[in-house]
């Protein structure tokens, strides 16, 4: 059964903005607005956004929702940092214990300045991309955190995500021969890559194991590219935009991820930064309208 869920930064409020931007909305706002969308899980967003221990178990409870996952961004090729990394990890696993135990950890790259400032560009330049050397490091600092993970009582799953040492085709084949992790598919951030998501589920769809479902203007991509901007500014400029409104084609990513069988949380995306005059209600009804699309487009 496919369950339907969204995530903080949908409503303005991820690792880049809480915090750091005067109007990231309050968590309890949020996820009543999650719920009250038609939503039956939510990420977690920063650890500890939406609280911790009895806080945030009582605080899913109330509203009627599943904690489903997770970011836990890890310096993989970089040994100096990987032992903080690992720490923050762990710290991120016992939220998941104090929500019921049942969320997926969401691996994902730190990428570095290079690919921050490169969106999208890792199938052009492979010289933005691992060496060998690299990719060795890359390897051992996955199966550390594999291995901590599943320690836990977890099962993980990989983020192929912008600006990151895991985004074009070529580095997600190279991340499947190095672990037999589980697959998180974004179909926005896998077009941005270079992937085409249905080709993505038809090539990797037996290591699939969580889906975000997003939509992207290549138009903004090309204009980020254009202007040399980073990662941050294409956020601003709405690269990621209303389910069915971009350039991915979720009707037919859709229609494969049913023939294949996917049984799992589906989380809705669309990574917005704020503007300093936006209301939570302007986020939350996009929210609400993706969540009717996907009754008006597949069912779900």
């Amino acid at each position: 059964m496919i369950r339907i869920a969204n995530a903080p930064l949908s409503y303005g409020a991820f690792e880049l903005t809480v915090g750091i931007y005067p109007n990231v909305p309050d968590a309890e706002e949020l996820v009543a607005e999650v719920a009250d969308a038609g939503y039956a899980g939510i990420e977690l967003g920063p650890a500890g956004y939406l609280g911790s221990g009895d806080e945030l178990r009582e605080r899913l409870d109330r509203h009627g929702l599943v904690l489903t996952g997770g970011w836990c961004q890890l310096r993989f090729s970089e040994p100096a940092w990987l032992d903080d990394d690992l720490a923050e990890l762990a710290r991120t696993l016992d939220l998941f214990d104090a929500a019921g135990g049942t969320a997926r950890p969401v691996l994902g790259d730190a990428g570095s300045e290079a690919r921050r400032a490169n969106p999208g560009r890792g199938q052009q330049d492979r010289a933005l991309g691992l060496d060998e050397a690299g990719w060795r490091r890359f390897g051992d600092g996955l199966r550390r955190a594999e291995d901590l993970v599943r320690a836990r009582g977890y099962e993980p799953t990989f983020h192929a995500h912008t600006s990151t040492f895991v985004e074009a085709p070529w580095e997600i084949e190279r991340l499947l021969e190095l672990s037999d992790i589980g697959l998180l598919v974004d179909t926005g951030h896998l077009l941005i890559g270079g992937s085409d998501p249905i080709e993505a589920l038809r090539d990797w769809g037996t290591r699939v194991n969580y889906v975000h479902l997003k939509d992207v203007r290549l138009s903004v991509l090309r204009e980020v590219v254009r202007d040399h901007a980073d990662a941050v500014e294409a956020w601003r400029r709405g690269i990621f935009c209303e389910l069915g409104t971009g350039d991915v084609d979720l009707d037919g990513f859709l229609r494969e991820l049913r023939a294949a069988g996917y049984d799992g949380w589906l989380c809705v995306e669309q990574d917005r930064i704020l503007r300093d005059d936006e209301p939570l209600s302007e986020p939350a009804a996009a929210q609400r309208r993706n969540r009717e699309w996907l009754r008006a487009h597949a069912g779900l």
